[in-house]
């Protein structure tokens, strides 16, 4: 948040005053969720799992040393193709669309989610500990990483070009996944990826450069009114419930 103050790339189109209380809120409304449906954490699911020796990797001789990374790569690669899905669906793209509808982009947008959608995420991180044996230490690493790259790569901040080409070698940068926010469909279906920026080459979802320029990038949905939308919790929430108005 500091650096993008210093460095910002683009100038803002809504002040953080009008944008930020509904997507503040909406993180805070996300936490309490997880906190009242969810009985269990994934870090206390993953101590129970490997005490009850449930999931793959329980089942096999592998070293702590080499399973750890293993396994938070593989929660990664996961997390790309739950993102994929939340586009590909209907049903769910009307949910993660929320996310896209913001016609700004900083870092408060790497956290703005929808509930429901936070909820489903929720569900198949537990699922997948399940299944994997995923142990603590990868979870607790995976969450760290996955929280911390998500606010990086959506920050509006200005890296040096260099630095962006050296970088979106190994992780996904801030210029990388802005594309993904273009109102410009085939954008917008690329560069799914929220840590390692290997996943978008490898399955040809990897778009280097927004075609109109970083400079006239434009965010959001175009068909989509962004007024109450994007400045109200109401909106925001109820946004899954509603049609786009062309």
């Amino acid at each position: 948040m500091l650096l993008e103050l210093a460095w910002p790339r683009h100038p803002r189109s809504i002040p953080r005053s009008q944008r930020w209380p509904a997507n503040l809120g909406l993180i805070l409304l996300n936490s309490l969720c997880v906190k009242l449906l969810f009985p269990i954490t994934t870090l206390a699911l993953a101590s129970w799992v490997k005490h009850q020796q449930w999931g793959l990797f329980n089942q096999l001789q592998v070293s702590a040393w080499l399973l750890v990374p293993v396994c938070v790569v593989l929660l990664d690669l996961a997390i790309y193709w739950q993102h994929r899905l939340f586009h590909a669906l209907p049903w769910l793209w009307r949910v993660h669309r929320m996310h896209h509808v913001d016609p700004d982009y900083d870092v408060s947008l790497g956290l703005r989610f929808h509930p429901i959608e936070i909820v489903l995420s929720m569900l198949i991180k537990l699922g997948l500990i399940i299944l994997v044996g995923v142990p603590v230490l990868a979870v607790f690493l995976f969450e760290v990483v996955l929280n911390a790259m998500a606010m990086f790569n959506h920050s509006n901040l200005k890296l040096p070009l260099k630095l962006d080409a050296l970088l979106r070698k190994l992780v996904v940068t801030p210029d990388m996944h802005r594309v993904h926010h273009s109102q410009h469909y085939q954008e917008h279906n690329a560069n799914y990826g929220f840590n390692l920026a290997v996943w978008d080459r490898f399955f040809r979802t990897y778009v280097a450069q927004p075609k109109d320029g970083h400079d006239k990038l434009k965010f959001g949905l175009s068909h989509w009114p962004n007024a109450k939308d994007n400045r109200q919790l109401k909106g925001l929430l109820s946004l899954p419930f509603r049609s786009a108005k062309k």
